[in-house]
């Protein structure tokens, strides 16, 4: 069975320069006021807990609430994850870890 679904060439150049704009914007380091950076991990746990209780007042658009359990999940784990990340001993952490916080 022939087929040529494979017989046009792309063109990468194009596709590379997207790939490389995208990874750079990804990876750009960014500058966050020292005041916001350690309040960071409580913003989440306190918006994922808001967004966990609102569930209970959620009566006619069931419809949204998976997306706040799923918010208040990610949200939740994200400020779990920080808190433990800041929390953890210098000599557990990684050697080529920098130092961020």
């Amino acid at each position: 069975m022939l087929s040529s679904a494979g017989t046009k060439s792309a063109n990468l150049t194009d596709t590379q320069e997207v790939t490389r704009s995208a990874g750079s914007f990804v990876s750009r380091k960014i500058w966050l006021p020292k005041g916001l950076y350690d309040a960071l991990p409580y913003f989440y746990l306190v918006a994922g807990l808001a967004a966990f209780l609102a569930t209970l007042y959620i009566s006619t658009w069931l419809w949204v609430l998976p997306h706040y359990l799923l918010f208040s999940a990610a949200c939740l784990h994200l400020g779990v994850l920080i808190l433990r990340r800041r929390k953890r001993p210098r000599d557990l952490r990684d050697p080529d870890e920098t130092d961020s916080g």
